[in-house]
């Protein structure tokens, strides 16, 4: 069986990296399609697989207003989102071209399927005219997947009675009219009428009383494919960074002393907001370690509070570049992970047990960190329901909810470590990408 797949976002190629392995640790080879600058950027194949995993990179279309080089969300602010996905719609000739190009080689390498991105209307489309069966992509939580078909069966992304203006505004994001007339509902809407079927980033285990009610997804069946967790040992890049300033600087500090604060790789806070969380850490008097991304054109410098790094200096660290995360997640210094709630990193952080102070920015991050509040593993910064901030007292309060209080710090931690539990389950999740695979054959 041949699969191909296609992601316009940068931090969703690493768990399309993630699966297109996994599938191909059991014979299958599998392309992963993307733009030249993306495919550059991804970490190396498993040499394991490496025979079975080709990486094909499509040119990606200029659109003006778009900075060069921008060939995924992860090198732009928020607002220019929308053209990056206009950008996008321009791969439909390309990529139509390769399918074209593979179907018509000698010996039969037509893929088998096809798996897209949700966004990725444009792909499913190709696949239709190449009559090449298709499944889109949710690397989504069963709880977002219910609540979206929800929303896409009431053909509205309207205020849901009785949500939060933070949450109600920020899950909003499906309504964002584009300007080239397509909102981002429709799209997932275009794309869900184009496959036979939804590969969901969820299990029974991690989310028992939403993968039953995530059972379809537009009238679609939505198969569950596991929670694709990274290897303890460091992932990908077969070592925990041991050599790495962060992990350095953390064999320097106390056990369980240090708050880990990475906010992901996609949206960055405004900078008023980056000052709040960087008083809010000096008021919580914590050690911290700070994977600061900062908004393009912007030093660190002026971001951070005049005297800050002064202030803070011997039990805070700031670093802008990359970090090994999963090795900085697994040290003995940390005590907590005050994250974004992104999918993968709220994977990664329960992975080791770590509990949470949660920072959503965006999308489905919210419900992500409202399902982690009910699993009572960590707590949430508080925002204002009117303008959606958060202020410094909030982030020191949540940090010593949940990594200084001795009651905070028993309660969650031992929460944690039960989830820990579930996605640390390797066989648990390998038998899931099997059944995936079993749910491929039954609706070819």
């Amino acid at each position: 069986m041949d699969e191909t797949g296609s992601s316009p976002s940068f931090g969703h190629l690493l768990p399309c990296l993630d699966l297109a392995e996994r599938l191909a640790s059991r014979g299958y080879r599998v392309s992963l399609v993307s733009a030249p600058r993306n495919i550059a950027r991804l970490p190396p194949v498993r040499p394991a697989v490496a025979p079975f995993v080709g990486l094909v990179a499509l040119p990606f279309p200029r659109v003006a207003g778009l900075p060069d080089g921008a060939e995924s969300t992860n090198d732009l602010p928020f607002d220019k989102f929308e053209l990056h996905r206009k950008a996008a719609d321009g791969l439909t000739a390309p990529f139509s071209e390769y399918l074209e190009s593979l179907c018509a080689e000698p010996g039969g390498r037509k893929p088998d399927w096809i798996i897209v991105d949700y966004f990725n209307d444009w792909a499913a489309a190709a696949a239709i005219q190449h009559k090449v069966p298709c499944a889109m992509l949710a690397l989504l939580a069963a709880t977002v997947v219910a609540t979206l078909d929800i929303l896409l069966s009431e053909r509205t992304a309207s205020r849901s009675a009785g949500a939060t203006r933070f949450a109600t505004e920020k899950t909003g994001l499906m309504a964002l009219q584009c300007k080239w007339g397509m909102s981002i509902a429709e799209q997932v809407s275009s794309t869900l009428q184009r496959c036979k079927l939804v590969a969901m980033r969820s299990c029974n285990e991690w989310e028992p009383e939403s993968v039953v009610h995530a059972a379809t997804f537009g009238g679609k069946p939505v198969v569950p494919f596991g929670l694709l967790p990274p290897s303890p040992d460091g992932g990908r890049r077969g070592d925990r960074g041991n050599d790495h300033t962060a992990v350095r600087w953390l064999d320097a500090q106390p056990a369980k002393s240090v708050v880990y604060v990475a906010l992901g790789s996609e949206v960055p806070l405004r900078p008023e907001e980056v000052r709040e969380l960087a008083l809010g850490l000096q008021l919580a008097g914590t050690r911290f370690l700070w994977a600061l991304r900062k908004p393009q054109a912007v030093d660190a410098d002026v971001l951070l509070p005049q005297g800050f790094e002064e202030c803070t200096r011997g039990h805070g660290l700031v670093i802008t570049g990359w970090v090994p995360q999963l090795g900085i997640l697994t040290h003995d210094a940390v005590a907590a992970f005050l994250t974004h709630c992104g999918l993968s990193s709220t994977i990664e952080g329960l992975l080791f047990g770590r509990p949470l102070i949660m920072l959503p920015i965006m999308g489905d991050q919210v419900p992500n960190a409202r399902l982690m509040e009910c699993r009572k593993v960590g707590v949430l910064v508080p925002r204002n329901e009117n303008d959606c901030s958060f202020d410094q007292e909030g982030v020191a309060t949540a940090i010593r909810a949940v990594a200084v209080e001795e009651e905070g710090r028993r309660v969650f931690t031992a929460n944690a470590k039960k989830l820990q539990e579930i996605v640390s389950d390797t066989e648990c999740h390998e038998r899931y990408i099997d059944r995936f695979i079993q749910q491929l054959r039954c609706y070819k």
